[in-house]
């Protein structure tokens, strides 16, 4: 794979924006993943590797879009009805050699080609079969209800772009086109840790002062939805000997490292000193909230990011800062997300000079409005707050706050990935 290289993290300067900092991983970055082929049943939701073209035509032949008869325009009167012998039948997957629509109209089915010398379709409820022959009406303009060859797309043609996360509708038209495989990014592999002595595993008895370590389900979960190749390693405790020798094994077979917690600058945030002592991390000073403090660095040839330990914080974080870095060394187009503007419920103030993420709920109200409704409570660390809730309402750096009936934009929660 394609190495990182200390250059690409050496960000530094004054407080970043999520923007900015989201333009840095796209500017600074390398693809670090390999090209693989995979049939097209293993293809959904992996990153194309390379501009895919069509390998024929689609469709490949002139063919009818309705049951009808096909006929040739010419022999169409200018005007009134026109009778004309019935000749040939033609149904899909039936070659159309030997069947030649001039002076005559063919009866043809959806998809059939088209037969020699046609170019018009009248479908079969317009028109009436009297003895042998086939009564059509005028008005219809030339070529209707005729597909022709390389309609959808022409051979040699671009199908599918490189860097595209590949879709069902896009395996179906590489189908189409003649591939039955396709070469793809290699998955990112991700190590994933969660670190503090107070955590205990899910479903774990819980000692006095322990809770149970729920940041690393929702990032495993999420980042299986962003297509990576997830490695669950499980808590890092308090312990720097063992935090540097479980950090250090994790990127010699990994792409990212991924931690939650034990970054910030209290005594007992480990983290910051273990990846100082094995690589090289340059904090970011984000302009966000919620997710302050994130760290990103260097540990041999894998990246390292690590999370704040608040699950709200995690969430947004890895939404709005890893994400764009997955797909940069995934090799996969990543274009802004899209929020939905709507009208705002509430009143809130924020600070200047950083981003704020809120969490929302949408309603319909009175007029047909959609609009947003905000979370009764702001923690960091209230996970009810994601799962009662439909959405983030991102509130920009130059805002001072929302008053009711402004317009926000929320990117709901089921978009995000």
């Amino acid at each position: 794979m394609a190495q990182l290289s200390d250059d690409c993290f050496a960000f530094g300067g004054p407080l970043l924006s999520v923007d900015q900092a989201a333009a840095l991983i796209a500017e600074r970055l390398p693809v670090v993943a390999g090209i693989e082929s995979v049939p097209l049943g293993e293809a959904d939701g992996r990153i194309a590797a390379a501009d895919l073209r069509a390998l024929l035509d689609l469709p490949p032949f002139d063919n009818s879009a309705v049951d009808g008869y096909a006929v040739r325009f010419a022999d169409l009167a200018p005007a009134g009805e026109t009778a004309l012998p019935l000749r040939g039948r033609l149904a899909a997957g039936r070659a159309a050699t030997g069947v030649a629509a001039a002076g005559a109209a063919v009866r043809i089915f959806t998809g059939a080609p088209m037969p020699a010398d046609a170019d018009t379709v009248f479908m079969q409820e317009d028109v009436r079969v009297e003895g042998g022959r086939v009564v059509l009406p005028a008005g219809l303009k030339p070529g209707a209800n005729r597909r022709p060859a390389g309609e959808d797309i022409g051979c040699g043609a671009v199908v599918i772009p490189a860097g595209r996360r590949l879709t069902p509708p896009d395996l179906a038209l590489a189908a189409a086109t003649g591939h039955a495989a396709l070469p793809v990014r290699r998955r990112l592999r991700v190590a994933v840790f969660s670190t503090g002595d107070e955590l205990a595993e899910p479903g774990a008895a819980l000692r006095p002062g322990a809770i149970h370590d729920s940041n690393r389900v929702l990032l495993v979960a999420l980042l299986r939805r962003l297509g990576a190749a997830v490695s669950d390693l499980g808590i890092l405790r308090d312990e720097p000997a063992a935090l540097r020798e479980r950090l250090a094994a994790a990127a010699r077979d990994h792409d990212l490292i991924l931690t939650s917690g034990g970054v910030s600058i209290g005594e007992e945030d480990h983290v910051k000193a273990a990846v100082e002592a094995i690589g090289r991390l340059v904090f970011w000073r984000l302009a966000i909230k919620p997710g302050r403090p994130v760290a990103m660095g260097l540990i041999g040839d894998a990246a390292f990011v690590g999370l704040p330990g608040n699950p709200v914080a995690v969430y947004v974080t890895l939404l709005f800062v890893v994400r764009p870095l997955l797909a940069r060394l995934s090799g996969a187009l990543s274009g802004p997300l899209l929020p939905q503007s709507v009208r705002a419920a509430f009143r809130y103030r924020k600070k200047t000079g950083r981003r704020e993420y809120v969490r929302v709920s949408l309603r319909r109200a009175e007029d047909g409005t959609v609009e947003a409704v905000k979370f009764p409570r702001d923690g960091a660390g209230v996970l009810t707050s994601l799962t009662g809730s439909d959405g983030l309402a991102a509130l920009p750096e130059e805002a001072t706050g929302v008053a009711e009936g402004d317009p926000v934009e929320v990117f709901l929660h089921p978009l995000l990935w």
